[in-house]
């Protein structure tokens, strides 16, 4: 019998503060309290991350023979167990995830006909910051159902929290995976007023900047592994994927295509024009970073619980280059299309920061001009960085 159920569980202690807080003195993102409710925009309208998230699912697409690879590894490494837990963080809102578990389910499903076992059951729990639209997620659990090759009985969870922090009990997991969510960080560095009137890295930017979101981001990514380590078992699987960058020898380049470049123009423009004032914009900085290889590779090795099993990197980028874009009069098409992918990304915390100050159609109709004015761009260095782990 194929059953399935709904449950939500916190990861909040009783004072209400999350691990990481507490590691951090409890004052995370005072500076920046938009980050705290860091979500996609949710519903499911014109604007929101389940209608404009198409690029995410062409990452999935990508990924997964790695995805698929790994599901068949874990399960004989673990020698078919009778339950499995797996874990999708940062799932968003939509139908992504799902399509990233009914794979896992699939393959699992597979494994056990060509080698003669019974399918266990599975635990699919679905992991973002608390203020995600889960309702909207769980209204595809038609889909989820219709996705699936066999009557495994999967039982659906929603678990509210940051990956920050500790999630599951101790050994727990058997496979996590993470699609586009790693390049958020816990909290906005310090030491970021230098850079006006940028929301991020730039090839102007002072080499202090570039080493404040370095530090972040190892900090985070280490005390990511560490909870991971604690919640999965030995010869559990994750297969992380995340927005990355191809150079090495100029730490502070981003290609002028790049995407927080030209939300950084976008706002410029609204300045320049009055309608929003320099020194909001100055005190937006996002909490953001693009690793390349040997930084992800340096932080699992320094923090010691996993093992590299694959590592990829698949040069990427938001729609702009593509050959249905190629002629000019399609171009206003291709920015229309990336400023709802970006504004379904950012809508939030841009209205947390700036409120009724600024008009977030006016602001998303700049971004749609400035992908255009580049869509002929060829020194594209937005980079999806592959990675599955094997827990020691």
């Amino acid at each position: 019998m194929n059953s399935r159920f709904i449950r939500t569980n916190s990861s909040s202690r009783c004072d209400g503060k999350s691990e990481h807080e507490m590691n951090n003195g409890g004052d995370e993102s005072s500076q920046y309290p938009f980050v705290r409710i860091l979500s996609m925009r949710g519903g499911d309208g014109h604007n929101s991350y389940s209608t404009n998230s198409l690029l995410q699912r062409r990452v999935l697409l990508m990924t997964k023979p790695i995805l698929i690879k790994n599901t068949k590894e874990m399960m004989t490494d673990l020698d078919f167990p009778k339950c499995i837990k797996l874990a999708d963080l940062g799932c968003s809102s939509g139908q992504n995830t799902f399509l990233v578990m009914s794979e896992i389910v699939n393959a699992i499903n597979v494994l056990c006909q060509k080698w003669n076992q019974n399918p266990p059951e599975i635990d699919c729990c679905l992991n973002d910051l608390p203020n995600n639209d889960f309702n909207t997620t769980f209204k595809f659990l038609t889909f989820f159902n219709d996705k699936l090759t066999s009557k495994i009985p999967c039982f659906i969870s929603g678990v509210p929290g940051s990956f920050y922090s500790r999630l599951f009990p101790r050994k727990s997991l058997h496979f996590v995976h993470s699609n586009y969510s790693l390049h958020y960080l816990s909290e906005v560095p310090d030491g970021l007023e230098k850079n006006k009137m940028s929301l991020y890295i730039t090839s102007s930017s002072p080499l202090s900047e570039y080493k404040a979101y370095l530090n972040q981001f190892q900090k985070d990514f280490m005390t990511f592994l560490r909870m991971r380590s604690e919640e999965m078992v030995s010869n559990g699987r994750m297969v992380l994927t995340l927005i990355g960058r191809k150079t090495l020898d100029d730490p502070q380049y981003r290609d002028c295509c790049h995407w927080l470049s030209l939300l950084s123009d976008s706002l410029c423009d609204l300045v320049f024009e009055g309608l929003v004032s320099a020194s909001k914009v100055n005190s937006f900085k996002v909490p953001f970073y693009d690793p390349n290889e040997e930084e992800v590779k340096e932080i699992i090795r320094n923090e010691g619980s996993f093992t590299v099993n694959d590592l990829e990197a698949h040069l990427f980028d938001l729609g702009l280059s593509n050959e249905d874009y190629g002629l000019q009069s399609d171009r206003p098409k291709a920015g229309e299309k990336e400023a709802n992918c970006i504004r379904a990304v950012t809508e939030t915390i841009l209205v947390a920061h700036f409120g009724d100050a600024i008009d977030i159609d006016t602001l998303f109709e700049k971004y749609a001009h400035h992908v255009s004015q580049h869509a002929s761009c060829k020194n594209i260095t937005s980079v999806s960085l592959v990675v599955s782990l094997i827990r020691k």
